[in-house]
């Protein structure tokens, strides 16, 4: 029980419960959801959550039976209200991140911007701050400024219900002289969220995986690399890629020869590391044909739209893949291999690449 962090919850309640009624249509907020995911993190020992509960009756009772306290903001006057019950929110979190040392994690439910100097106050007392909001009412602010955000709506537990598709008028049955209607594209329903592109994540874990083996002297473990790329994406999640754990998503990326995972100091937390032979090599002697056949013998080519001449010959070429931030980069380190020659040119203003002398 020592090694678990601790989590104190505080809820912008208002916020969440409207959040949730007016762009997840009309359901009624659910703490079931946050509470499952906040305990595969840690240990909840407070819970809070602020509002004029006389708006929120049936609400009451599901919290309370969650062991939540819950804090009484009186009713006042339009956003004096609204302002009174964050403050008093804010007083209270940093309060208790200066009483309460051994809370590790602060979890601050809400999609207001407003909490954005909290969230960094309480990261510069070197507390963790997780994030919690409906998207579609979230300030794009407020979820880099977490070490985690959670959308609500994207929780395990959290059913959606399908938008309703709009009525068109009925389709005319074209004669022979009519033109064929166009076809409407298919709308996907609001309760499914699309799967993000998998191969944005192969060069982002690539790219990641380079910087952490060029920073440290140290093995980069899925944990470590994990943290990173969530301090590069609060809201980071494998999920959002069809995998249900991070260890699933690593394992998928060594299939395909994007990574290379070994045994760890910790049982279930590997080492990662990007293939040393293989791939790159390849890719660098794709560069060595492409750069030889577009030169001839003696001439040079630019380095302004070579990649695509890669693609033409290899549709699925990415440097990041490799672990290389830009095309750039990836000829430098193809140069320093030897595969081709690289230099400046003042008068072309570019790059020019071209193949080693036998």
């Amino acid at each position: 029980m020592d090694q678990e962090d601790r989590i104190a919850l505080f809820l912008d309640y208002e916020n969440l419960a409207l959040g949730a009624r007016e762009h997840l249509g009309g359901m009624a907020f659910d703490l079931r959801p946050i509470a499952d995911a906040l305990a595969e993190r840690g240990r909840v020992v407070v819970r809070r959550a602020y509002a004029d509960w006389s708006y929120f009756d049936e609400d009451r009772r599901m919290l309370t039976r969650s062991h939540v306290e819950l804090i009484e903001m009186p009713q006042r006057m339009g956003a004096s209200r609204k302002n009174a019950a964050d403050i008093k929110m804010a007083v209270d979190a940093v309060e208790l991140a200066f009483e309460r040392g051994y809370i590790s994690t602060f979890v601050i439910c809400t999609g207001d911007s407003d909490f954005t100097p909290l969230v960094q106050k309480l990261r510069e007392l070197n507390k963790r701050v997780i994030g919690v909001g409906v998207e579609k009412s979230t300030s794009a602010l407020l979820p880099p400024a977490c070490d985690e955000f959670l959308y609500y709506d994207r929780l395990e537990g959290v059913d959606t219900p399908p938008a309703r598709g709009r009525r068109g008028r009925p389709a005319r049955v074209p004669g022979p002289e009519s033109p064929q209607p166009e076809l409407e594209p298919e709308v996907q329903p609001a309760g499914e969220e699309p799967v993000h592109d998998v191969d944005a994540l192969v060069g982002l874990v690539a790219q990641t995986v380079a910087g952490l083996q060029g920073s440290s002297s140290g093995a980069v473990t899925a944990s470590t690399l994990k943290r990173t790329l969530l301090r590069k994406d609060a809201t980071f999640s494998e999920s959002d890629y069809g995998f249900r754990t991070f260890g699933e998503l690593l394992r998928h990326l060594a299939e395909r020869n994007v990574v290379e995972l070994a045994e760890g100091p910790a049982k279930g937390d590997p080492e990662v590391s990007l293939p040393e032979h293989g791939d790159r090599e390849v890719a660098f002697g794709l560069l060595r044909a492409v750069v030889g056949d577009l030169t001839g013998s003696e001439g040079t080519v630019a380095l302004s739209g070579l990649k695509n001449q890669l693609r033409r010959v290899r549709p699925d070429f990415s440097e990041k893949k490799l672990g290389y931030r830009s095309f750039l980069q990836f000829c430098k380190a193809a140069a320093t291999s030897g595969a081709v020659e690289l230099r400046w040119s003042p008068e072309a203003d570019d790059y020019l690449l071209t193949t080693q002398a036998s």
